[in-house]
């Protein structure tokens, strides 16, 4: 029996939707009194879309946009679109959305799409339009790594995202289990979430702060079909939780996040690693991946699922082998002993530690904001057009800080902070 959505949306706690709308525009994003808002969302999230509205105009927004995609629509595209459509993307949006940005508009996604919707396309057609909106976005894409303005991602459950996360429940109970399971990762299952995020960054801050003590030259990576280690950037600084944007609005990008991260030398990585968790990656799933560097460039590649995908995905660009983001989760994340696999970055990403392929984040620099493009690869950051989390921490995995002289020091010991 196939429930209609307004039937499905009463599976959801309203309280804590609202908590969750609330907790974007109060924490995720601090958004700001007279600040445009610029926000994107499945259309099955107009639920949340609506409350994030009203919780904007309540702090002041000047003006709410909202864009709304549809699974329907993304998909007659593959089935009835000439071949030359998907070399193409919509430049003229995308310029608009970097004018945005440039006039310090705050930036929300909602995530919820089914992660797996591209599954039964061509991936060649798929890697095409992702290259083509990659190329695209990017002016927009750079005010976002670069961390010139406040932004946030959150997510709502979709039916569709439901399903494959819980495949053996009703429509409405995997629903509302997929719904229950985002508010707890979103710290919105209580009175005062707005108090809990305060209580959970601090916690974040204490790791950042050790971590930038220690000024580690690298971090050796050790475990089953791991032995990495990854140079850290000259200048890096570790982020995790609350970070000031250049526009000078303190925000939680990520909701959930359990992470702390910063960006390692794109020329000093060696080694080889295994993936602890699938990768979905538009519409793919890619499993046991297992990779070999040289000198900060991955020279071999393995999956024993969607080898295909990776690859197309390791020759976007001269960037999309080297690493840009290296970040450490505790194994006993709440997200983690939740046990579920989300196929989703925003909370998979937050189960274990993980690397990133591509693009670096300018914000992850010690007075990052006044450094150029030019000072940020010199010192070691990378540039892609990707940027694509892949989690390779576990229970049996350890992590060695290593200093300039040598000198090594504990920081993960079977997945737990030393």
């Amino acid at each position: 029996m196939n429930l209609h959505p307004r039937e499905l949306t009463t599976s959801i706690d309203p309280v804590k939707l609202d908590r969750l709308a609330e907790v974007a525009i109060r924490v995720g994003l601090q958004l700001q009194a007279g600040q445009d808002l610029f926000l994107t969302a499945p259309v099955s999230a107009l639920p949340l879309v609506r409350r994030i509205a009203e919780h904007a105009y309540r702090a002041g927004a000047g003006l709410v946009t909202p864009m709304l995609a549809d699974e329907d629509v993304t998909l007659a595209r593959y089935k009835f679109a000439s071949d030359e459509s998907f070399d193409r993307a919509p430049s003229w949006l995308f310029d608009g959305i970097a004018k945005a940005f440039a006039g310090n508009t705050a930036r929300l996604a909602i995530v919820g799409d089914n992660p797996m919707l591209l599954s039964g396309q061509d991936p060649s057609k798929v890697a095409r339009a992702n290259k083509a909106n990659s190329i695209a976005y990017q002016p927009a894409l750079e005010k976002i790594a670069g961390f010139d303005i406040n932004w946030n991602i959150i997510a709502y459950p979709t039916l569709s995202w439901a399903k494959l996360v819980f495949p053996d429940d009703q429509e409405d109970i995997a629903v509302a289990k997929l719904a229950e399971a985002i508010f707890s990762a979103s710290r919105v299952d209580n009175d005062d979430p707005v108090a809990a995020w305060k209580t959970h960054n601090a916690e974040l801050r204490t790791r950042t702060e050790w971590l930038n003590g220690q000024n580690f030259h690298a971090l050796h990576y050790t475990g089953p079909g791991t032995d990495l280690t990854i140079g850290l950037a000259d200048g890096h600084e570790w982020q995790g939780g609350a970070s000031t944007a250049k526009n000078g609005v303190t925000c939680n990008p990520n909701i959930p996040t359990e992470e702390v991260f910063t960006t390692p030398h794109a020329r000093r990585v060696q080694g080889y690693v295994t993936s602890t968790k699938p990768l979905s990656y538009q519409g793919t799933l890619i499993d046991e991946i297992s990779v070999r560097f040289e000198e900060g460039r991955i020279v071999e590649a393995s999956a024993a699922r969607g080898l295909e995908v990776l690859n197309k995905v390791l020759d976007t660009d001269d960037g999309a082998r080297r690493l840009g983001e290296v970040a450490l989760v505790p194994h006993s994340s709440p997200i983690s002993k939740g046990g579920l696999l989300f196929y989703n970055t925003l909370f998979d990403e937050n189960a274990a530690s993980h690397i990133a392929l591509g693009q670096c984040y300018s914000k992850c620099f010690r007075n990052g904001a006044a450094l150029s493009a030019d000072e940020i690869a010199a010192q070691g950051g990378n540039k892609s057009l990707i940027h694509i989390d892949w989690m390779i921490g576990s229970a049996e995995i350890d992590v060695d800080g290593l200093h300039e002289d040598g000198s090594r020091r504990p920081v993960i010991r079977q997945g737990e902070w030393a």
